[in-house]
């Protein structure tokens, strides 16, 4: 897969990490972009680990950049170039009356603007790629709603519709799909089992799974995922949960 190149946000740390580190292993190119570096990763594999620090909730400086030639320059030589939707935020945990408005703008532009918004240059950047396929990481919290978690669940269903309604633009040679992975040891189950369960009641259900030993290790998620996204059956579903997902 050496002609291959991907973009993954979020990819310090949990999930992101755990799915860059698969790619480069495949010998794919991996531009990560997060607020900080992978060093783990940088020092394992050097040069095939291109770095963006860069605070995705901060737009402007997301907009200058995506307005510069760094994305076309690192996929243009590829024959297939893969955008990694990763990059969430979990907070604000708690029911819409102790939401703190700062919270919810920082999660939003996360979650569903720097998602959008890297969508749409990515397309721009591949025009002459034969193989461009978009991977936004979802969850169940978008299909099913839980107390506490509005505003992930909104930007999750978010991303679940944009992919919905890019498969029915039809652009050439674009594949696109929202996967839900499951329920997955990260820092965010971390953050969930130290939440107040009269913010989250769901809170000691994920608690026992985690007690229980039913959390989905990272690195076997990371590899699923990998395998979804390059396969031939990526994108005939714009909306799926990894574990049905066509193969």
């Amino acid at each position: 897969m050496t002609r291959t190149a991907a973009v993954v946000t979020g990819h310090s740390r949990g999930l992101g990490a755990a799915i860059a580190a698969e790619l480069l292993a495949r010998d794919v190119r991996v531009l990560g972009i997060s607020r900080g570096a992978n060093s783990d990763l940088a020092q394992r594999h050097g040069s095939a680990l291109t770095e963006l620090t860069l605070d995705l909730a901060d737009a402007p400086a997301l907009t200058r950049w995506l307005g510069g030639h760094a994305l076309a320059d690192f996929l243009g030589a590829s024959e297939l170039a893969l955008l990694i939707n990763n990059a969430g935020l979990l907070h604000p945990l708690a029911p819409l009356s102790k939401q703190q408005h700062s919270d919810v703008t920082r999660a939003i532009a996360v979650n569903v603007g720097a998602a959008l918004a890297l969508s749409a240059a990515f397309v721009a950047a591949t025009n002459d790629v034969a193989d461009r396929r978009i991977l936004h990481i979802s969850s169940g919290a978008g299909r099913k709603a839980y107390p506490g978690w509005s505003v992930y669940c909104a930007s999750k269903a978010a991303l679940d519709h944009h992919a919905r309604a890019v498969a029915l633009d039809r652009t050439e040679r674009l594949r696109i799909s929202a996967v839900a992975p499951g329920v997955i040891d990260t820092y965010m189950q971390d953050v969930i089992r130290a939440s107040d369960v009269q913010d989250v009641p769901d809170q000691p259900r994920f608690t026992a799974m985690w007690r229980e030993g039913k959390l989905q290790r990272p690195n076997d998620v990371a590899h699923a995922l990998v395998d979804f996204v390059v396969s031939d059956g990526f994108g005939s579903e714009p909306v799926s949960e990894l574990r049905r997902a066509p193969a």
